[in-house]
C-alpha cells in the first residue's frame, strides 16, 4: 500500500511543491486548508483532483491550528505515515504587528499538532518546519550547533516550536525532526516577501506598468536557495533511521541589494533608476546576516543544492514576466469581447 502523508500549509509555496513531490512518489496526500470566503488553493491547481474521482490521491480538509480537537479527529481519520508541519504565520515583518497571533499559530499550533498525534495514538513521522530566523543575531555561518538568538516574534515562536518538537521526540519517543531551512524562493513565493516583490516589480517596470520599487534594508545578507530542492530535503529527513535536526542552506551569502541588482540586470534594467528607500519596511530589530552551513545535511541526507542565486533570479524574473504578459493579454481579450 502507498504511504499516506498529511501536510499543514499545503496551499503555501513549500506545501504545494511538497505535495507534487509526494504524489510523484506514489503517496496519498492529505492537506489542511484554512476556510476562506475566496479560493486560496491556486498553487495546487496543477495537481488538483476532483473530489468525486474514486482514484484520487490528493485530499483537502478544512482545519485550523487553533482547533486542537479538530486536529485530533483529523489525525485519527487520516492515520498518516508522515506529517509535514509547514503551516504558520510566516511573515517576519508582520509578526511585529501581530505578535500574539504569530505566537499562537506558529508556536502553540505546533504543540497542538504534536499533541493531536499523541492523543490519536498513531505511529507517524513528524517534520517541523524550523527557520533560519531562529538564529537572528548569531554570527554566520550558522549550523545545528549555533545558539538561537531570535530577533522577531516569528523567530521566537519558531524557537518554541523547535524545542517542543525535540521535547516530544525525547519524552515520548516520537520520530520528530526539525528542518532549519534558510531562505528558499520560487515563482510561487508570496507576493509580499521581498524576493517576489522584487521580481514582480521588475516585470511590471519592464512592461511600463510601474515606475518605482520601494524597499527597506538593502544591506541585509541572506542565503537564498530554490524551494523545490528544499522540500526534497524535508522528505529525506523522514526517510532515515533516526530522527535528528538539520540545517538546509546553500552556504552562500548575498545581500538584498545583490538580489535586486541581479533581477533588474536580467531584465535589462538599471535598478538604481527605479528602487527607492522606504523606512516603513525596516524591522524594529534587524537581522544582519543569515548564512547556513549545510554540511550535516550533505553528509547524512545526501542533499546538496543545485540552483544558486543566478539561476534562482532568472527563474523568478522570467516567470513573473510571463505571468504578467498572460494577465495583460487576457485583459485585452476581455476588453475586445466587451466592446466587440
Amino acid at each position: 500500500m502507498s504511504k499516506v502523508a498529511l501536510i499543514t500549509g499545503i496551499t503555501g509555496q513549500d506545501g504545494s511543491y511538497l505535495a507534487e513531490l509526494l504524489l510523484g512518489k506514489g503517496y496519498h496526500v492529505h492537506g489542511v486548508v484554512r476556510r476562506a470566503s475566496t479560493f486560496n488553493t491556486g498553487r495546487l491547481d496543477a495537481i488538483y483532483q476532483d473530489p468525486h474521482d474514486a482514484h484520487r490521491r490528493l485530499f483537502l480538509h478544512h482545519g485550523d491550528l487553533h482547533d486542537a480537537s479538530a486536529l485530533v479527529g483529523l489525525m485519527a481519520r487520516v492515520k498518516p505515515d508522515e506529517v509535514y508541519h509547514l503551516g504558520a504565520q510566516s511573515h517576519v515583518r508582520v509578526s511585529f504587528d501581530q505578535p500574539s497571533y504569530t505566537g499562537d499559530i506558529t508556536g502553540l499550533g505546533t504543540t497542538r499538532l504534536l499533541e493531536a498525534i499523541r492523543s490519536a495514538g498513531i505511529d507517524t513521522r513528524f517534520y517541523q518546519a524550523s527557520s533560519s530566523e531562529m538564529f537572528g543575531a548569531a554570527a554566520p555561518p550558522q549550523s545545528e550547533e549555533t545558539p538561537f538568538q531570535p530577533q522577531s516574534p516569528y523567530g521566537a515562536a519558531k524557537v518554541y516550536a523547535f524545542w517542543v518538537a525535540k521535547n516530544y521526540r525525547e519524552a515520548y519517543g516520537m520520530f520528530a525532526v526539525n528542518g532549519i531551512l534558510f531562505n528558499h524562493e520560487s515563482p510561487r513565493r508570496g507576493e509580499t516577501f521581498v524576493t517576489r516583490k522584487v521580481t514582480r516589480a521588475v516585470a511590471r517596470i519592464k512592461a511600463g506598468r510601474q515606475e518605482h520599487l520601494y524597499l527597506g534594508n538593502l544591506d541585509a545578507i541572506r542565503d537564498w536557495g530554490y524551494a523545490p530542492e528544499y522540500v526534497a530535503a524535508m522528505w529525506r529527513m523522514l526517510q532515515i533511521d533516526q530522527p535528528d535536526d538539520y540545517v538546509v542552506a546553500t552556504g552562500t551569502a548575498w545581500s538584498v541589494r545583490d538580489f535586486v541588482r541581479l533581477a533588474f540586470t536580467h531584465a535589462g534594467l538599471d535598478w538604481e533608476r527605479h528602487v527607492r528607500y522606504d523606512p516603513s519596511y525596516e524591522r524594529p530589530a534587524e537581522v544582519d546576516a543569515l548564512v547556513g552551513d549545510p554540511t550535516k545535511a550533505g553528509a547524512v541526507l545526501g542533499w546538496k543544492p543545485e540552483v544558486l542565486i543566478d539561476d534562482l533570479v532568472r527563474i523568478m524574473v522570467d516567470a513573473d514576466i510571463e505571468q504578467l504578459g498572460d494577465e495583460l493579454a487576457g485583459r485585452l481579450v476581455r476588453m475586445d469581447r466587451q466592446h466587440g
